[in-house]
């Protein structure tokens, strides 16, 4: 079985869908693994690294997708890449069809069998597979080194024999991966964190994480998770009285970064213009959400601006600006995907459709469109998409 790892074409993407890490697990498998020259580059991975780990160097993607039974990539294939691919091959990416739902009629009408790695169902067995889950803890470590690198004062509690430097304030909009992580980092710099989210299961994750959590009403919060442990949308009073709240609560921080994410849908306004133009000159604003319309009504999606003194980072791609780190754990969600369904004898990927896996993340089968959200009549009746908080796409599409 032949594995192709292509380039990414798209613009500001720096990751790569293998490692030569991976690549030697999968020979190890006894599959055979083409690898695109220069598909490692943004990552720090040179062709030489893939060759030694047993990969064949192909100098197109033309070449390397040839004869193809799965294509890894980070991103979903553009149409020039969806052309060079054989009929009946297997493509296993970050495919946010959410975004763009007329790829998946694309991905039908070619034969593609197309698996959207962003829609891995959040069940045990798949957490080694979760892609959303391993970008979106880089894309929170890094929102705060980002921060304190345009902010112009120290992060942690200072004690000098000229004075004490009192400890910057942090507040996190969204509890999830990213905003976790975000927690994380933030307490190991020092900081003195708070945190919001509309999940109650979140005040004590928040909480063990050693950061403050606030919110305006605590009952109306416990029956906002879905048994998927996603966020439902809140009721419009429960979104008024909060945003009043945060309001206020904003005015009095140094850093805020917001993670808010809905599949499907833009990204909901967490931070008004009023509310981030209330916070002190100097403040810094991270939004992790700004490929998707942005959680903040300021935000320059792929900038860094500066508004009445208060420093707005919208950057693209959040995990890519971490390009070694994340390609080496999407690397290897991807191996540990393709291993739990390798057929030992047969020397191959199995596709076991009736699994809740490929349930999840099976968008094309065959050249029909099989995921009940995007099933054409023939096959389903469309499905809406659940309100999800994530974190996890972050950055690129689908990669926080």
């Amino acid at each position: 079985m032949k594995i192709a790892v292509l380039k990414e074409t798209r613009s500001g993407e720096t990751r790569v869908a293998a490692s030569p890490e991976s690549v030697k697990k999968f020979i190890g498998l006894g599959a055979t693994v083409a690898v695109q020259s220069g598909a490692g580059g943004g990552a720090q991975f040179s062709d030489a690294d893939f060759k030694d780990a047993g990969a064949e160097i192909s100098p197109s993607a033309a070449d390397a997708a040839q004869s193809a039974d799965l294509v890894i990539k980070v991103q979903r294939p553009t149409t020039e890449e969806l052309r060079l691919l054989p009929k009946g091959a297997r493509v296993a990416a970050i495919m946010s069809p959410f975004n763009d739902p007329d790829s998946v009629s694309s991905y039908a009408r070619l034969g593609i069998d197309a698996l959207a790695l962003d829609l891995m169902p959040r069940i045990t067995r798949a957490q080694s597979m979760d892609v959303l889950s391993s970008q979106s803890n880089l894309a929170g470590y890094k929102a705060v080194i980002d921060a304190s690198a345009y902010f112009g004062r120290a992060l942690p509690l200072m004690m000098t024999a000229a004075g004490t430097i009192a400890p910057a304030k942090v507040f996190i909009m969204g509890a999830g991966v990213a905003g976790l992580q975000a927690i994380a980092t933030a307490r190991r710099l020092g900081a003195v964190v708070s945190a919001t989210d509309v999940r109650f299961a979140a005040k004590e994750q928040v909480e063990s994480l050693g950061a403050t959590f606030v919110t305006v009403d605590e009952e109306a919060m416990k029956d906002a998770e879905t048994e998927g442990g996603y966020a439902k949308e809140m009721s419009e009073d429960f979104q008024k009285r909060q945003r009043e709240f945060v309001a206020e609560h904003i005015k009095k921080q140094d850093i805020v970064i917001t993670t808010a994410l809905i599949p499907g849908r833009p990204a909901p306004l967490l931070v008004t213009a009023e509310m981030a133009q209330s916070m002190k000159a100097g403040s810094v604003i991270v939004d992790l959400a700004a490929e998707q319309g942005g959680n903040v009504e300021l935000t320059r999606p792929g900038e860094a601006i500066e508004i009445g003194g208060v420093t707005i980072l919208g950057f693209a791609n959040v995990p890519g600006r971490l390009a070694a780190d994340a390609s080496n754990l999407l690397a290897r969600n991807i191996y540990n995907f393709v291993s739990a369904f390798w057929d030992k004898e047969k020397g191959e990927f199995v596709v076991d459709w009736d699994d809740d896996i490929f349930k999840g993340v099976g968008l094309t089968r065959e050249g029909k469109i099989v995921h009940p959200n995007f099933a054409e009549a023939q096959d389903a009746e469309p499905v809406a998409a659940e309100p999800a908080e994530i974190e996890d796409e972050a950055p690129s599409e689908g990669s926080q």
